[in-house]
């Protein structure tokens, strides 16, 4: 249990000594709150992950890989990607292209508005998955608005097309969801997409796991890409959160003390008292025996004083 709560704080941040003295104050037992809460009370503070992280442990490797050694980098995949505080990106570039179009065009306008959103928030890892059969001229049958934005966006390196090729003149499409869901798998990050991927849920376990957390839905309201303030639910973390590789935890909300200055629970009061807010809390009564000792104390002194005279 101690090791476990010493591990947890260490992530976020928190130093050891800082952490042993707050348990070996409160006990092995005590609730994580509560030690946060100490820890705060302290004055400690969080120190920089990244700069106490060896080199060697910032190179990403992929889930279920039982190998240390670096991946070799592919997509256009630099060093920055790694230090940076925010999760990669992988868009479903279909999905947002024909919701943006109300499902009767491919908007590439829609999937340009997404990748802006996430630029303006720092992302420096953003791909997008679109089928190599889009770059053909738009048919009656599948219409096409803004071709020209895919040209800008795969320059940019931020656009990815998956292979397909014509075979006695039937197309033949590789499956797209799978390397939007294998990539996003491996780097870690986030699938952006209104597609569930129940069939390569049940493909692979693990798959499923991951597409049930990092699945980030969205709206289009007015040509503004709109993901929700909730992306798991009213009780799953922040946007903000959920699209970081660091979670920042809420700050603590004291509450204070209803019975204010008449509250005799003293140091077991869970409540906030602003009056005492760096000194140990006492009961009212171990407060007048403290006040009682004073005088008593300084009345035999001055006996002594006289004796000796």
């Amino acid at each position: 249990m101690h090791q476990s709560k010493l591990d947890f704080f260490c992530k976020l941040g928190y130093g050891k000594q800082d952490i042993c003295k707050v348990l070996e104050n409160l006990g092995q037992e005590a609730l994580e709150d509560d030690v946060l809460k100490e820890l705060i009370r302290m004055g400690s503070k969080p120190q920089d992950l990244e700069s106490q992280a060896q080199p060697s442990l910032l190179k990403l490797v992929a889930r279920g890989s039982h190998s240390a050694s670096p991946r070799s980098k592919w997509l256009g995949e630099d060093e920055s990607d790694s230090s940076n505080h925010l999760r990669p990106i992988v868009i479903d570039g279909s999905n947002v292209a024909m919701s943006h179009g109300n499902k009767e065009i491919f908007s590439c306008w829609g999937i340009q508005l997404a990748v802006d959103w996430f630029q303006k928030r720092g992302h420096t890892y953003i791909k997008v998955f679109v089928p190599l059969w889009r770059k053909e001229p738009p048919r009656q049958d599948s219409p096409i608005a803004d071709q020209h934005i895919l040209e800008d966006l795969e320059k940019q390196s931020i656009l990815v097309y998956t292979p397909s090729r014509k075979v006695k003149g039937k197309r033949v499409v590789c499956y797209d969801d799978r390397y939007i869901v294998k990539v996003a798998y491996e780097k870690d990050g986030v699938i952006v997409s209104n597609d569930h991927y129940r069939d390569l849920q049940n493909e692979n376990p693990e798959w499923k796991w991951f597409i049930e957390q990092r699945l980030l839905m969205y709206s289009f309201v007015s040509n503004r890409f709109m993901p929700p303030d909730d992306p798991l639910g009213r009780h799953g973390p922040t946007l903000n959160n959920f699209l970081s590789k660091q979670p920042v935890l809420p700050e603590p909300k004291w509450q204070p003390c209803p019975y204010d200055k008449k509250c005799t629970y003293g140091n077991k009061c869970k409540f906030y008292h602003p009056e005492r807010p760096h000194q140990a809390q006492l009961s009212v009564a171990d407060e007048l025996r403290a006040k009682i000792k004073v005088p008593l104390s300084l009345g035999k002194e001055e006996e002594q004083c006289k004796h000796s005279l």
